[in-house]
């Protein structure tokens, strides 16, 4: 049978009349909370001064009036003094005797959200009999009944005080289990290290911020919890926390390829609080938007030059076609026109591979089959290379199907193979391995048996302009890929093999693919006209669809809905939470894709790409398809 709240408030407070005491709970604000009938009948109070609200002062004033303290000189002055006890009110037994004659024994106790509880006790009855034992002191010593009342009262005292532990014990009981679930439901682990480095306190999140580390490690030594790679990253901090300097400092977690966050406060009494975070996709879009930045900054300083530069190599083409068609020339003259058009147009070419560099592009995730990804770029790969260089690729990604943009990443590969094959001369052999790492990246590892990079390549080789093959190279091929990785948040990296060679690591954030659905979607999109377009999309692609104009209004229907089987969302919506803040507050609960006009440089559009896909408008649904394909689709 389920209880209703008055059904329950009903029966409190026929269980605090049944109690022989006198009881009331006034709260922060000097009004009355709640008190049980005794309260009522004890001081002979009207029904106004027991209802909840009622205030302390017109409560004082009334029992003050009607002498329950004897004789009272100015009401006023009695009533503000009183009132200034309760406002700093402690915990406190006494006994009264009243205007009527009878004693009561008054305890109090504050309490944690403001307020106290007051319980009084008619004792009158221990009184008299007190009296009796004196009146009667001719067999008794005078020294004994002092020593008996004085202990009777030490004992009531001693009750009151230990109702009054018990009730603190109770409440912050209560207050530890609010704050452990509190600190249990953050994403982020907290804990405490004692002097010895063993754990005192965790929260219990270790496992989600480190992935394969234990989750109950209270007891447990932090080198134990965390692993040697790990423990000899943060062993430096850890050390000078232990010497009273907080420090906040970041690590790449080799076992997970995740990003930590971790600081490290000193704690007065001996150990270090923890508190440590998962910065992997914060790490991703900051990335991104610093290479967008570099990018902007690039833009600025060569749009103008390469105008200037591009109207003088209009010009130098203009003169020489003139200059090709002058009668009589010298016999010689025809080859010098030739090769001064050859080398305009190449520096044509020039300022449009500059144009790409610094130009911002915007990224088209599809869903992409890893495998068949690869397979597409042997096909690619092979005419390009000579018949003694030899090219091996390794999957080691399965059919993994993610959300790439599938023609940057070819391009860049096969920037990458050419390279190698420049390296490799006539003879020699490339590897392409890809790979999955963790759940955080997806890698692309090229190898090459060339004579490897030199230390001024390892050191500028992605500089714009830099390169190791005079005039055959435009030195723009590795800064491209460079900017390509760190625009999309992840990496390129640049070694030389122990055996031989070059090795080049392309690494890119991990979103795996959507799934496909024909379930129900939820359209977020504030433009009507829009919207009824994107509907009608959605419906041609078998979805059925709910829409929102908002990202709270989009929040209010997940609660409500909890078959919804995807989102889409436009970033700039009504109100002030955007897209980007719907997909943080969905994140890892509903597939979710994101769509904008903003161009791809745009901080929102930035932000957007390190929570989830984002469709470039206008698309069309084949567009939206690509996004959504199952991998069987993918393969076609």
């Amino acid at each position: 049978m389920h209880i209703t709240e008055a059904q329950t408030k009903a029966m409190t407070t026929a269980g605090l009349n049944l109690i022989a005491q006198a009881l009331t709970i006034y709260d922060s604000d000097l009004r009355l909370v709640v008190c049980n009938a005794p309260f009522q009948q004890m001081f002979s109070l009207p029904d106004a001064l027991v209802t909840p609200g009622a205030t302390f002062e017109d409560t004082i004033r009334h029992l003050a009036e009607t002498g329950e303290y004897g004789e009272v000189g100015n009401v006023d002055s009695f009533i503000q003094e009183r009132e200034a006890q309760a406002r700093t009110f402690t915990a406190h037994y006494m006994e009264r005797t009243r205007a009527n004659g009878r004693t009561i024994s008054v305890e109090g106790s504050p309490l944690p959200q403001g307020g106290w509880v007051t319980v009084y006790t008619d004792i009158t009855a221990v009184k008299q009999h007190e009296a009796l034992l004196r009146a009667r002191s001719d067999a008794l010593n005078d020294q004994v009944l002092a020593h008996t009342e004085q202990l009777a009262q030490t004992n009531r005292e001693r009750a009151a005080m230990i109702t009054t532990l018990e009730e603190t014990k109770r409440q912050l009981t209560e207050s530890e289990a609010r704050m452990r679930l509190t600190t249990e439901m953050m994403p982020a682990h907290i804990a405490h290290v004692d002097a010895t480095g063993h754990y005192t306190y965790s929260n219990r999140r270790l496992s989600g911020v480190i992935p394969g580390r234990p989750s109950n490690i209270v007891a447990m030594h932090i080198s134990d919890a965390l692993g040697d790679t790990a423990f000899a990253r943060i062993s430096p901090a850890l050390t000078q926390a232990y010497a009273g300097e907080a420090s906040v400092f970041e690590f790449t977690d080799d076992a997970s390829a995740r990003r930590i966050r971790v600081a490290f406060t000193p704690d007065t009494r001996g150990g270090v609080y923890i508190l440590s975070m998962d910065v992997t996709e914060e790490t991703q879009t900051r990335v991104a938007l610093q290479q967008t930045r570099k990018r902007e900054l690039a833009t600025q300083m060569i749009s103008g030059l390469a105008h200037d530069f591009s109207n003088l190599l209009t010009i130098i083409l203009g003169l020489q076609s003139r200059l090709g068609r002058l009668p009589d020339l010298p016999a010689a003259a025809p080859e010098l026109i030739e090769s001064t058009l050859a080398a305009a147009r190449r520096g044509g070419t020039l300022l449009s591979a500059i144009a790409d560099v610094t130009g911002p592009r915007a990224v088209r995730p599809v869903a992409t089959r890893l495998d068949t990804l690869l397979a597409e770029f042997e096909t690619l790969a092979a005419p390009s290379l000579p018949k003694g260089v030899q090219m091996q690729t390794i999957n080691e990604a399965g059919t993994a199907q993610v959300l790439i943009d599938r023609g940057k990443i070819t391009d860049s590969l096969l920037n990458l193979l050419l390279n190698a094959r420049d390296a490799c001369g006539t003879t020699g052999q490339i590897t392409l391995t890809q790979r999955l790492v963790h759940d955080t990246w997806v890698e692309w590892v090229m190898r090459d048996t060339g004579a490897g990079l030199s230390p001024q390549a390892l050191e500028r080789g992605f500089d714009p302009f830099f390169t190791t093959k005079g005039s055959e190279g435009s030195g723009l091929g590795l800064s491209m890929v460079y900017d390509m990785s760190k625009s999309a948040g992840g990496d390129l990296r640049l070694a030389n093999h122990p055996q031989g060679g070059a090795v080049i690591t392309l690494r890119l954030p991990y979103r795996p693919a959507l799934p496909a659905t024909t379930g129900l979607v939820l359209l977020v999109e504030d433009d009507d006209q829009l919207r009824e377009t994107l509907r009608d999309q959605l419906m041609t692609l078998g979805h059925s669809v709910i829409e929102a104009t908002s990202a709270d209004e989009a929040t209010a229907l997940l609660a409500d809905l909890p078959d919804i089987a995807l989102i889409l969302s436009d970033i700039q919506l009504k109100g002030e939470a955007t897209g980007v803040d719907l997909a943080a507050r969905v994140a890892g609960h509903t597939p979710l894709v994101l769509m904008t006009a903003l161009p791809a440089d745009h901080p929102l559009h930035i932000a957007a790409s390190g929570h989830a896909p984002v469709l470039r408008k206008p698309f069309s649904t084949d567009d939206l398809s690509r996004l959504l394909a199952t991998p069987d689709m993918a393969a076609q």
